[in-house]
């Protein structure tokens, strides 16, 4: 039976939204979250860069120690060989590989550097390298494929899996797409090349939730798995992309497909609200009073007949339970009146008091305390309860985000 998994991409398109940013520590509260939450890969980021190095070894490392459960690390490099090299030796296993296809960018992005025939044997150069290198799995994006035509699309996809690809990323780069066409074209590739096909589509018309939805159905028409990307609160470039939770509970509730049948991935939306308001926080980003879900107003009534029909039997008003989203977080930071808190300048009393009032267990004291004080100095801003916990639990792993910098 065909499965739909999620592959979220906050780490790496959602780090890319402009006028936002997210510190390397931050990134890795969301490798946490995705791995809680159940999401099968999150593509973590682009170890070709240097900057990106110490942040790689150490989510390797934090998998390793079993704390990020069955979460998948994938890098996303260009689809080009000498990427996929210099990512190789940070020991990631999961990789996708980024190229543009469309005719449009082929001439007003390229310009003239690239042709079709130029495009596929870079790409599946890329492929083998990563395959040789010791890769369990390899997707291979195809930039605007949205906007490429389906006989180059078809080539392309073919020339990837004869490479060694096992899937191929149809980016609606542009978010131009549309529910009913991107599921016909989904089934036809997946149909054709006989693999997944996976969804990565943008909110420029406010449909990539539909969109997500929609392609992935053509690829369990055609018989194959379905991969989406998401990123958390639907962050991402420009107007965003396919929100991570609202995919969620589409596919839960608007479809009528529940974990054990469709869905691949082991889920549990207990962890939801902590993730979303965690990243809000973490983004500096307010979430919408209606953002689905994890929104103040999502389960809130006020008019007269909703109120009514709310107080008698909340299902008469909401589609879904909002308790299986789990508790909104009670932050030890966010606490009024007189409070002790630790951090970039805090001494080893308050670092005590605060890890012993969340009955955290420290593994080791002096290291976890420096950990404190670079992460709070990373993200500017007061650790929350499970950032704390996770820097007690896993201190030796966490150092790898800075090297030289712990004793």
């Amino acid at each position: 039976m065909p499965r739909i998994h999620f592959l979220d991409v906050t780490n790496r398109d959602g780090v890319q939204t402009a006028r936002t940013g997210l510190s390397k520590f931050g990134k890795t509260m969301v490798n946490f979250y995705l791995a809680r939450l159940g999401v099968a890969q999150s593509e973590i980021g682009f170890p070709f860069l240097f900057h990106e190095a110490p942040y790689v070894r150490a989510q390797v490392a934090l998998a390793e120690a079993g704390a990020l459960g069955e979460l998948r690390l994938s890098g996303w490099c260009r689809g080009v060989a000498q990427d996929v090299e210099k990512a190789l030796p940070l020991g990631l296993k999961h990789y996708n590989l980024s190229i543009s296809t469309s005719d449009y960018m082929i001439q007003n992005k390229f310009k003239g550097r690239l042709d079709r025939a130029a495009i596929i044997r870079e790409m599946t150069a890329a492929v083998r390298a990563a395959r040789s290198g010791g890769a369990e799995t390899v997707g291979v994006n195809a930039e605007d494929g949205s906007r490429t035509d389906d006989g180059f699309l078809l080539e392309f996809a073919l020339a990837a899996k004869e490479a060694g690809a096992d899937r191929v990323r149809y980016c609606d780069t542009i978010g131009g797409e549309t529910p009913d066409h991107i599921r016909e074209r989904f089934a036809k590739l997946a149909a054709a090349t006989a693999m997944p096909i996976e969804t990565h589509c943008h909110n420029d018309l406010g449909m990539a939730v539909a969109n997500s939805v929609s392609g992935a159905l053509g690829d369990l028409d055609a018989g194959q798995d379905a991969w989406i990307n998401t990123c958390v609160n639907g962050i991402g470039e420009r107007a965003g992309n396919a929100d991570l939770l609202s995919t969620i509970l589409a596919f839960r509730h608007g479809f009528g497909l529940e974990g054990g049948a469709e869905i691949g991935d082991a889920l549990d939306l207990s962890w939801a609200r902590r993730f979303a308001l965690w990243a809000s926080y973490a983004f500096g980003q307010a979430l919408p009073y209606h953002q689905v879900g994890v929104g103040v107003n999502a389960f809130a009534h006020e008019s007269g007949i909703h109120a009514d029909g709310a107080l008698k039997d909340h299902g008469n008003y909401e589609l879904f339970d909002e308790a299986t989203l789990g508790p909104f977080p009670s932050d030890w930071h966010a606490q009024r009146g007189r409070v002790v808190l630790t951090g970039e300048y805090g001494g080893k009393a308050g670092f005590r008091h605060v890890m012993d009032g969340l009955g955290v267990e420290v593994v080791e004291e002096e290291l976890a305390f420096q950990l404190v004080q670079l992460c709070n100095a990373m993200t500017g801003k007061p650790l929350t309860d499970d950032e704390l916990r996770l820097i007690a639990t896993y201190p030796h792993e966490l150092a790898l985000l800075f090297p030289g910098q712990t004793a």
